[in-house]
């Protein structure tokens, strides 16, 4: 989804409105981010409200309205890194299982099994390697427009992105 320049602009120059219209058509794409990152949904409902409070606060110094998306992206990665440095601090270890609700009563048995698989492959990845599969998979991101979300070099983020699919195709293979 493209965000209109123009309400950028508006936001930028203090229109709260503006970015009220931005925030609004934007929440559901980060939140699907960093759900599919951080692996619950309380986390990841406070690193999108974080993420949009520091937007907020910083949009004035934002240069180019058609980078908001990237930029806004970036900060909620960099709001999802925090955490994910968060669990493995205080828990000594990362194990995706302690994060994913997989108690959907509506499921059946055989999907329920096929998410239960994919939940352990994605635990093989790097939080780094979750990312650039979020930011592709769920929402359509180039390659090139993931190396800016991250600021990484756009062939990194393009080997990484095609081993981390070999990666989980693997996994799955397996299971």
């Amino acid at each position: 989804m493209q965000i209109d320049v123009e309400l950028v602009a508006s936001a930028r120059d203090g229109n709260a409105q503006a970015f009220s219209e931005i925030y609004d058509s934007l929440r559901g794409e980060l939140y699907k981010y960093a759900l599919y990152t951080l692996g619950n949904s309380f986390d990841a409902e406070d690193a999108v409200s974080e993420t949009f409070f520091e937007a907020y606060r910083g949009i004035h110094r934002l240069r180019e309205p058609e980078a908001f998306k990237s930029w806004i992206f970036r900060i909620l990665s960099i709001r999802c890194k925090r955490k994910i440095a968060e669990y493995v601090k205080f828990r000594g270890n990362c194990d995706i299982d302690d994060f994913i609700d997989l108690s959907d009563d509506s499921m059946s048995e055989e999907d329920a099994a096929e998410r239960s698989a994919l939940v352990q492959a994605l635990s093989t990845l790097s939080p780094e390697e979750r990312m650039i599969v979020a930011l592709s998979s769920l929402h359509g991101y180039t390659t090139l427009e993931i190396s800016k979300i991250l600021g990484k070099p756009h062939g990194t983020v393009s080997s990484k992105l095609c081993r981390t699919y070999a990666k989980l195709r693997k996994e799955l293979e397996e299971r």
